[in-house]
């Protein structure tokens, strides 16, 4: 059906691929464009979508078109780049573009809130004016507010604060108080404070990104731990402000946000504002506000930041490029760094890909001249790298996690007045609850693991799925006594006490991080110097700053020596240089001590002799040979369910749907069961696709995911196509 006036081409919040056709509302008196929310009769109720596109043509005759009700929004959400970048990336996942769209929106959009906030302000009137030049008699609380108010006026939140509404009510009623509505305030700006001199190796960074502004590049910034890679983004930074443009700053770690936002707040005179998951929705809504209208140029965000709308953004950034955390594991999986960098390329602008322990595909495209790599290979302090070595536990046993010589090294180090960082990615107290009498373990009814032990809490918890039991005084299986095995942070923090009880300890994972505040006064009471032991999980590796620590202790590194991912070496070669570098970064030398039974293993013996660069180039010639990324390129079909048959039955039958011509080049391997097959009381099951080109996978796709889709499983089952997928396990 061909229409005179235009259709519009809307996309809900649903798993459904396909938009839904609507006529313009009949009085919309706001001309419709694609990127603004609407709403829309569905069925029996209302709903908000985003208008995807216009047309004057419909696969539905004229009659059966129903009229969308409201547009919500005077402009478009994003700007024509973000608003592009988001229709592309739902293509390139596969993913419905209504899921996309209302992922990159805050909650209150979500919901069909105003885009634009006005705040409602009260000043004083034409008449307060003259009756004050009487001199009235006024009680204290309605001075007060005369004061606050005056001539610029102050927000009705700030007097309800003040506890001054019955003096407003008073002298509203007078006539001495109006009201009037304004746009919001922008942010505070920051200081603009001097930053310390470059060195050699940073200005050369900032000379050859700096000269190329005004076009895309991809940088990729190696550089070691220490070397001040922040300082170059912060020149950088500088440069682009003056042009009158801004910045988005992507980070992995919503505990590197806060720390990051001050210094960028103390340096830079322009106001800088945060994004990420642990805000207040209030609160992230009115910073997506400030940067989507630029009285916010400069945003720091984790993930999903990447989405932000941005009127004149001159610069990406992407800290620790490396991070898994960059990666959606449910729902929309996208890459957040591989959209900045899609991101800046359709804006024209450079994007600097920064890390210490670069991603393997990163170090590949830098290889291949796609992108352009500089290198801090010097730390700015005057330490220098620090010292590492290797514990072998076959000749030192260990207690609680800790051997004789970690632990003299520990005495040595704070009776020298430095800090020691003691480093286990394993929370708890112990991860099994085990019987010597019978040989139970404590397994998870629900997954396919066994339940951790947090003694503190008394209670057994799975990490996977979240389930917990009471700790049981004896064996269900035969009654004996039961016995802790193996370390997690809370048993090394309670040696570490016991051993050293006038060094203040501190202790950073996710069972004691749970609440807004706790990683800065942590953080803070490690840089002020109060505590003397910091002791944690990967939360301590991604680029926190402690210049006063000069031992790091490395626990149970063996872990990630024989993972079953093909990525499990290089996450392993990661963590350990990521923590190692947290020693010696100030004027003190540091030392490093990495735990293990397996000391000559050729992944540990590499990063000590030849360094992280070392290890990557043999790793990459490893995937090179195997055929693995980068020098291929993946997707996963997952699927899980109640009934391990009912999974594998829909993979075959998915197998078999597969289209025979775009598979030329291209194997399909599976269905096989997930490395934890069953996981909150579900069965999980996959289908590996491996391609030389990445077309040729797409194309599959393209092909395959409708074929699937009318396979029609039953609703107990979940499926989703993971593209690029960092675990394949």
């Amino acid at each position: 059906m061909r229409s005179v006036s235009p259709i519009l081409q809307v996309v809900l919040d649903t798993p459904l691929r396909h938009g839904f056709d609507y006529l313009p509302p009949t009085a919309a008196g706001i001309r419709a464009r694609a990127g603004q929310r609407v709403l829309v009769p569905l069925g029996r109720r209302r709903a908000v979508g985003v208008i995807a596109g216009l047309t004057h043509e419909s696969e539905l005759p004229a009659a059966k078109l129903k009229r969308a009700l409201e547009i919500l929004d005077a402009e478009p959400l994003w700007d024509p780049v973000t608003f592009a970048l988001l229709n592309w990336a739902a293509g390139y996942y596969h993913h419905p573009p209504g899921e996309v769209m209302f992922a990159a929106m805050p909650v209150a959009l979500r919901e069909g809130g105003g885009a634009l906030r006005r705040e409602l302000v009260w000043r004083l009137s034409a008449r307060g004016t003259e009756m004050l030049a009487g001199g009235p008699r006024l009680g204290r609380r309605q001075q007060e507010l005369i004061r606050l108010a005056g001539a610029a006026g102050v927000a009705a939140a700030s007097i309800a604060a003040a506890g001054l509404g019955a003096a407003l009510k008073t002298l509203a009623a007078r006539g001495w108080l109006e009201s009037i509505e304004r746009p919001e305030a922008a942010p505070d700006a920051g200081s603009g404070c001097q930053g310390p001199a470059l060195t050699a190796d940073q200005d050369k960074a900032c000379v050859a990104i700096g000269g190329a502004l005004d076009r895309f590049g991809a940088w990729l910034l190696h550089g070691v731990t220490g070397s001040g890679k922040t300082e170059v983004y912060l020149s950088l930074i500088e440069r682009v402000l003056a042009a009158g443009r801004g910045a988005l700053v992507l980070v992995p770690e919503i505990a590197l946000t806060p720390q990051l936002v001050a210094r960028f707040q103390q340096r830079l005179p322009v106001p800088v504002v945060a994004l990420h998951s642990s805000m207040a929705d209030g609160a992230r809504f009115a910073a997506w506000r400030a940067a989507s209208t630029g009285a916010a140029p400069v945003v720091i965000g984790t993930r999903s930041a990447v989405f932000t709308p941005m009127p004149a953004p001159g610069l990406v950034v992407v800290d620790e490029e490396h991070d898994s955390s960059y990666k959606q594991q449910d729902g929309f999986r996208y890459s957040a760094r591989d959209l900045a960098i899609a991101r800046a390329q359709r804006a024209g602008i450079p994007v600097v890909l920064g890390s210490a322990t670069p991603s393997l595909e990163s170090l590949a495209n830098a290889a291949a001249g796609r992108y352009l790599k500089l290198k801090l290979p010097e730390r700015t302090g005057r330490a220098g790298k620090p010292r590492v070595g290797v514990i072998d536990l076959r000749l030192h046993a260990a207690r609680d996690g800790l051997s004789q010589p970690a632990l003299a090294a520990i005495e040595r180090h704070l009776g020298d007045g430095g800090q020691v960082l003691v480093f286990l990615n394993r929370r708890g107290y112990a991860p099994t609850l085990f019987c010597p009498g019978c040989a139970w373990l404590a397994p998870c009814q629900f997954c396919d693991a066994r339940l951790v032990v947090h003694l503190r809490r008394a209670r057994l918890s799975c990490h996977h799925c979240g389930a917990e039991q009471a700790m049981p005084y004896g064996c269900p299986r035969c009654g004996s006594e039961l016995r802790p095995v193996g370390e997690g942070t809370e048993r090394v923090e309670a040696l570490l006490a016991q051993l050293f009880p006038a060094a203040p300890l501190v202790r950073i994972d996710r069972d004691v991080i749970r609440r807004r505040g706790d990683i800065e006064a942590a953080l803070a009471s490690v840089t002020g110097g109060r505590a003397r032991i910091l002791l944690g999980t990967q939360m301590l590796t991604k680029g926190h700053d402690f210049p006063e620590v000069t031992l790091v202790v490395v626990l149970a590194a063996d872990q990630g020596l024989f993972g079953a991912d093909f990525r499990a070496s290089e996450r392993l070669a990661q963590q350990i240089v990521q923590v190692a570098g947290r020693a010696g970064r100030a004027d003190r030398p540091g030392e490093v001590l990495i735990q293990s039974c397996y000391p000559q293993h050729p992944l540990l013996q590499c990063l000590i002799t030849e360094g992280y660069e070392g290890f990557a180039a043999r790793a990459l010639e490893e995937r090179r040979a195997a055929g693995w990324p980068p020098y291929s390129h993946l997707a996963l079909l997952r699927a899980d369910g109640p009934a391990r048959a009912e999974v594998h039955e829909f993979l075959r039958h998915a197998l078999a749907t597969a289209p025979a011509s775009p598979r030329a080049g291209l194997r399909l391997l599976g269905p096989a069961p997930a490395a934890m097959e069953r996981r909150a009381g579900r069965y999980r099951a996959q289908l590996l696709l491996e391609s030389q080109a990445r077309a040729s996978l797409h194309r599959c796709l393209s092909a395959w995911l409708p074929r699937i889709e009318a396979l029609g499983p039953s609703r107990r089952l979940r499926w989703s196509v993971d593209v690029d997928p960092i675990e394949v396990d």
